[in-house]
């Protein structure tokens, strides 16, 4: 699944490092292989920025890694913007060879939570999202998602907090770019790092199956998001092109077999479009496509964007689709809109401004 070349750079980024290879580099310089904790606790608990401030590690192991040419993909802030309301901030973050992304902060009552991106642009096309009215750019490496996750630990820890959810729903699609997320989010969760609860991330995807079977098959532990926004293969391909290469049938049975092989409940997104997708005749038909799947929908009115001339649902007609789905057996939420005034919202991020 991962074609295009990520950053020039890659390979002398310390957080694109796995354990073990950091471990094989500190054997071959000489060096005992435990300090790769050391210098683990003080990438993803002190969030460091530089090797010099890894006062924890050895002088002559920072030496070695130095004199390597080793350092740590910080990315540049190259804008920030904050939501009228305090909840949110948005990072445009520049890598090392000038490809940006956007990363988002939220807040919510008793928590943080970071939605980050897992690529430069995104080839899936749906239509109501900015990222996909972009197009594609390139693949991010495990180490510039991993930055971003770090920097907003470390903007949180500045004000004596902590980031406690990690959503993969920025820019991209996940499964599109497998390896690189899993190694990101297996450093993430790690109990000598970030340590971040396995249940507590998130990977929204539009339906890649094959990365779905995959997930499952490997019995990765974090929660998995599908959007739907769409019942019937021909009114979702028109919204998620995708839908032309694994419809829904197949989709559907991937989800069960997820769910069976890992006992997690699938949370399902639908983009609710005015006049779209937001009657109850659809709601009526995504209760039958639920009917055998144990599932939470997400429910989520229509973010403006520039390519895109849909009208988002009124909170009375999301509240009568709610309904459909409630009497059918089905849980349901109208997620919270926040960051909308700064773009920051679901489908919203675009690298604007670059």
């Amino acid at each position: 699944m991962d074609r295009s070349r990520p950053g020039s750079d890659a390979g002398c980024d310390l957080l694109n490092w796995t354990q073990d290879r950091l471990r094989a580099f500190l054997v071959g310089a000489g060096h005992k292989p435990v300090h790769a904790e050391a210098i683990r606790g003080a990438l993803h608990r002190r969030f460091v920025t530089a090797i010099p401030e890894m006062v924890e590690v050895p002088a002559r192991v920072r030496q070695s890694l130095i004199a390597s040419g080793i350092g740590i993909g910080v990315p540049e802030v190259a804008r920030e913007d904050s939501s009228v309301d305090g909840s949110t901030r948005k990072f445009l973050l520049r890598f090392a060879d000038g490809q940006v992304v956007e990363t988002v902060l939220m807040r919510y009552k008793g928590r943080a939570t970071a939605c980050v991106s897992t690529q430069a642009g995104c080839a899936m096309g749906c239509v109501f999202c900015a990222t996909g009215q972009a197009g594609f750019r390139r693949q991010l490496t495990a180490g510039e998602i991993i930055s971003q996750v770090l920097h907003v630990a470390r903007t949180l820890s500045w004000e004596g907090c902590r980031l406690r959810n990690l959503v993969l729903m920025g820019q991209g699609e996940p499964l599109h770019n497998y390896y690189a997320v899993m190694q990101a989010v297996e450093a993430v969760i790690h109990e000598k790092g970030l340590a971040l609860a396995a249940e507590r991330v998130t990977l929204s995807t539009v339906g890649l199956v094959p990365g779905i079977l995959r997930l499952a098959a490997e019995r990765r532990p974090m929660s998995l998001a599908v959007s739907l926004h769409a019942a019937t293969d021909e009114e979702r391909a028109a919204l998620v092109p995708v839908a032309r290469r694994w419809p829904l049938a197949e989709l559907m049975e991937a989800c069960r077999h997820f769910t069976r092989s890992t006992g997690r409940e699938i949370f399902f997104e639908w983009t609710l479009i005015e006049g779209v997708n937001d009657g109850p005749d659809q709601a009526a038909k995504l209760v039958e496509l639920l009917r055998h799947q144990s599932a939470h929908v997400n429910l989520i009115p229509l973010n403006p964007t520039a390519g895109f001339s849909g009208s988002p649902t009124g909170l009375v007609r999301a509240r009568a689709f709610q309904e459909v789905l409630r009497s059918g057996g089905i849980v349901s939420t109208v997620r919270q809109r926040r960051g909308i005034d700064i773009a920051a919202g679901c489908g919203q991020l675009a690298s604007a401004g670059t």
